[in-house]
């Protein structure tokens, strides 16, 4: 199991007058300082229509072991934490990769 490729998939409603913030904030550090804890984003969705979180992202982890430290990491408690701030509806779930969509 230790081989598996996992993914972090992130979804939420950013706040419409936290957008300059909340940009700024998701790329200058929250995905470059997760790339450092080891997770690498692999898609970013906007939801343009329908009832569904405005953003998706997924994040992947080469192996379990990776993922479970990262998530368990006071560093990424505080990037979440700090997302937060700027968000709303925030969910997060954990998934085997597939080729497939995933929400």
């Amino acid at each position: 199991m230790d081989n598996l490729v996992m993914k972090l998939l992130i979804s939420y409603d950013p706040i419409p007058e936290q957008q300059e913030a909340y940009f700024q904030y998701v790329l200058g550090e929250f995905v470059p300082t997760l790339k450092t804890l080891g997770l690498t984003l692999c898609e970013a969705w906007h939801t343009a229509y329908g009832e569904y979180p405005l953003r998706l992202n997924g994040f992947v982890a080469p192996d379990v072991d990776t993922m479970e430290k990262v998530l368990a990491s006071e560093d990424f408690k505080e990037l979440e934490t700090r997302l937060q701030d700027y968000v709303i509806n925030y969910e997060k779930r954990l998934v085997r990769k597939s080729r497939s969509f995933q929400f």
